[in-house]
């Protein structure tokens, strides 16, 4: 489990393409102290599993379903991307909770920036638009960030100096692909609600 606040601006350093796989070399001095072989850490909001260690970096196996699913598909060397390791029990959930699945991706359509901040507009598939409301949580490329403004076919976010700095938005230009992962909690209730329906007297296939 993860939260969304991105430890470390990594490097994609190799990519080698496989038959229906690939494996990624990720440049990460901060993420990669004290890891180990099969430890989780989070590109771009998507949880991989560390196979090789070296020199602040680490290698991850990516397969084709997550290469499709999302948009690490389209990183090549020197992309950079944000990097961030599992939350520790007991730590601090500065973000929200964030698993690392992937639920789709969306575009960055505009920019504007303010005095202070700058408001971000990203595409939203229509099957997610139902789980993004105003001032609710989603994670794009791994951030954890508020929704400003919730519509059918996108949503906007307002970025503090910090995060574009320090994450991948700092110079994501619109048509550029992004992450998206909605918030597991809005899932949970959906879930819970359309079972309750279901199961009420009086609903299609009730055999009372």
């Amino acid at each position: 489990m993860f939260t969304g606040i991105v430890e470390e601006l990594g490097e994609i350093t190799a990519v080698e393409e496989q038959s229906d796989a690939a494996r990624f070399t990720v440049r990460g001095p901060v993420v990669t102290e004290g890891a180990k072989h099969g430890d989780s850490i989070a590109v771009n909001g998507v949880c991989l599993t560390v196979v090789d260690l070296g020199d602040g970096s680490f290698t991850a196996d990516v397969m084709d379903e997550t290469l499709k699913r999302s948009s690490l598909g389209a990183l090549r060397p020197g992309s950079r991307v944000n990097l961030e390791r599992p939350m520790a029990l007991g730590g601090r959930l500065g973000g929200h909770l964030v698993q690392g699945h992937v639920d789709g991706t969306g575009t960055v359509l505009e920019r504007t920036p303010g005095e202070h901040w700058e408001i971000v507009k990203i595409s939203l598939p229509g099957d997610l638009a139902r789980y993004v409301v105003e001032k609710g949580s989603i994670t794009v490329d791994g951030i954890s960030l508020t929704v400003v403004d919730a519509a059918a076919d996108f949503f906007t976010v307002s970025l503090i100096p910090t995060t574009l700095e320090l994450t991948t938005l700092g110079v994501k230009q619109p048509g550029d692909p992004v992450n998206l992962e909605v918030d597991v909690i809005a899932k949970y209730v959906e879930r819970m609600i359309n079972g309750a329906a279901a199961a009420a007297p009086g609903a299609a296939g009730d055999a009372r």
